[in-house]
């Protein structure tokens, strides 16, 4: 089992000074991709997308991408200076939709300055993302949460990540993502494989709250984003849910991932000898 990958690095050059204040680079992406998107052909299949048919979780379908610009939170760019935007894309055939749209919301300026800059070329590097469980005894982990991150849980949201929810959130999302965009949903006990992950113990966590708000120039509302960043470790048997951490680098996980949120990464450790 795999999940395929294409890697897009956008790179531009700045016409104008752009400034990407802290935290809110994805946002502004956000906002000009999301206007130069608008109205095209292709927009509510690679934007917006929505389903009639299915299970629940497929009607409001993840996107086909995510953004990781992070690196250019807090950034000031200088006219001529040469930067990357890069998108995780899960759909081949989306690429070259996104390399215009992201094109044209260079040209129509980006951050509180709407400064300008011109895409000069553009790299698409496919990854094989492999999910097959890892061939060697691993019981300690720790995971790193880089962008805010939220996880759902009964209904709320998890204030830590525990495993068990974790893993469920990103077991659910490749899931899907290979549902709607690749070779079809993963063939797996998700019970029993939800059980086994509930037996993994949390054995440090060091993650705060972060809360940020993002208005919408399309519908003039406001809306609240939350999530924690950090890091947790965890022990147990966890050779089988290595794939789906490994994977949770590509796709993030939990709400707003397409948007950068749930950016994470994870690191094998040795066990701790007491």
């Amino acid at each position: 089992m795999k999940l395929d990958v294409i890697v897009l690095d956008l790179r531009f050059r700045a016409e104008d000074v752009i400034e990407f204040p802290p935290g809110r680079a994805a946002n502004i992406l956000r906002g000009t991709l999301g206007k130069a998107l608008y109205g095209a052909a292709w927009y509510e299949r690679f934007f917006a997308p929505r389903r009639a048919d299915g299970p629940s979780g497929w009607k409001d379908p993840p996107r086909p991408f995510v953004l990781r610009v992070s690196h250019l939170d807090g950034a000031r760019i200088e006219p001529g200076r040469l930067f990357s935007v890069r998108l995780n894309v899960f759909l081949a055939e989306a690429c070259d939709f996104l390399v215009r749209a992201v094109e044209r919301a260079g040209l129509e300026g980006w951050g509180p300055g709407r400064g300008k800059a011109r895409l000069v070329r553009h790299v698409r590097t496919p990854v094989e993302v492999s999910l097959a469980p890892a061939g060697r005894e691993v019981s300690r982990v720790r995971v790193r949460f880089l962008t805010p991150t939220e996880l759902k849980i009964d209904g709320g949201l998890a204030a830590q990540p525990d495993f068990g929810i974790l893993f469920a959130r990103l077991r659910d999302r490749v899931s899907t993502l290979r549902a709607v965009y690749g070779a079809g949903p993963l063939d797996l006990e998700f019970a029993s494989l939800g059980d086994r992950a509930s037996r993994v113990r949390m054995v440090s966590c060091n993650v705060r709250q972060e809360f940020r708000r993002r208005h919408s120039s399309h519908t003039g509302q406001t809306h609240p984003l939350a999530g924690f960043t950090g890091e947790a470790a965890y022990e147990g048997s966890l050779s089988e849910f290595m794939p789906f951490l490994h994977a949770g680098y590509w796709t993030g996980v939990g709400r707003q991932t397409v948007w950068g949120h749930g950016q994470m990464e994870a690191f094998e450790e040795a066990p701790v000898t007491s």
